[in-house]
């Protein structure tokens, strides 16, 4: 691997498998010491083992995301195993995928408290950390396709993950005197959620046997395994991202794409103010051409004959 990372150490929450997995395992192997977390501690050693076999510095740490004391335990794992943190990827995360009107509290509660609540807490940790140190910083949020466009089922974890994006884009301005970048990966992978997905089962099943991905899955669907979305966070975490800060950068299979911040697409104005009547006549003359999408739009999976 060309980046080097080397005397660096980082924190990846949520790394026991999946994403979190491949994150640990790249940036171990460009040379980044590495605190592997997860709730699932056999998962977590699991990663920790596969690190040091190929090599790499790793430990783990198993506890769940979201309290303060987690997010100190975290840095305080780094600053004991390698003397330093450099690199945060805020990567867990939980699913509980309802309609609105089946919401419950509790599920609401937990996805939010998991992802935006877990995010803060350890970017805060590591800010202070990294602030106190006076050498930068790297801080790599996770977001999701669901919390830029919105989600069918997905109330808590879209809502969460545009949070999430806010945050980066927040705090890249709050951490920029201190040399801290703060960036967003927006991923796209096959991985077991994604096996859940009915239109997606053949196709996990075709990556899980070793099979070749269709062009049309690796690219207008942005999907191949977690080591095609692992190499963006590898170089998130080095010096030669430093100039990049604050953006919301999406990956998967052979796709690459940047986000726009939310743009005012149509403008117009009414001396003295708008009346009800008013705005609905300039609705119809001015911004219904120009209403938005909600929602993933995708093409569908049949492959071109090219492919």
């Amino acid at each position: 691997m060309s980046v080097d990372l080397t005397g660096r150490a980082a924190v990846v929450t949520g790394s026991g498998q999946g994403l979190g997995r491949a994150y640990a395992l790249a940036l171990a192997a460009a040379g980044a010491g590495v605190v592997v977390n997860d709730v699932d501690a056999a998962a977590a050693q699991a990663t920790v083992d596969a690190v040091v076999a190929d090599g790499g510095r790793a430990v783990a740490v198993v506890a769940p995301v979201g309290p303060s004391e987690t997010a100190d335990l975290l840095v305080a794992a780094a600053v004991e195993a390698y003397g330093r943190l450099d690199v945060l990827v805020t990567n867990a995360g939980v699913l509980r995928d309802r309609v609105l009107w089946k919401t419950s509290d509790e599920d609401f509660d937990l996805v939010v408290a998991t992802h935006l609540r877990g995010t803060f807490t350890t970017a805060r940790a590591a800010a202070v950390h990294m602030r106190e140190r006076g050498e930068g910083g790297r801080i790599v949020l996770v977001g999701s396709p669901a919390g830029q466009h919105g989600n069918f089922g997905q109330t808590s974890y879209a809502a969460a993950k545009a949070g999430i994006v806010a945050m980066a884009r927040t705090w890249s301005l709050e951490l920029a005197r201190a040399g801290i970048t703060v960036n967003a990966v927006i991923p796209t992978a096959i991985t077991a959620m994604t096996a859940t997905i009915p239109v997606y089962a053949e196709v996990a099943a075709a990556h899980g046997r070793g099979e070749p991905l269709p062009r049309v899955v690796r690219q207008e669907h942005a999907l191949g395994g977690p080591e095609d979305v692992a190499p963006l966070v590898v170089w998130l975490a080095s010096e030669e991202s430093a100039h990049v800060t604050g953006q919301a950068i999406g990956i998967g299979g052979d796709k690459l794409s940047l986000y726009t911040v939310p743009q005012e697409v149509g403008v117009t104005y009414r001396q003295g103010g708008w009346s009800a009547e008013a705005i609905g006549e300039e609705w119809a003359r001015t911004f219904e051409a120009l209403r938005q999408p909600s929602g993933i739009a995708l093409p569908p999976l049949e492959a071109p004959a090219d492919a």
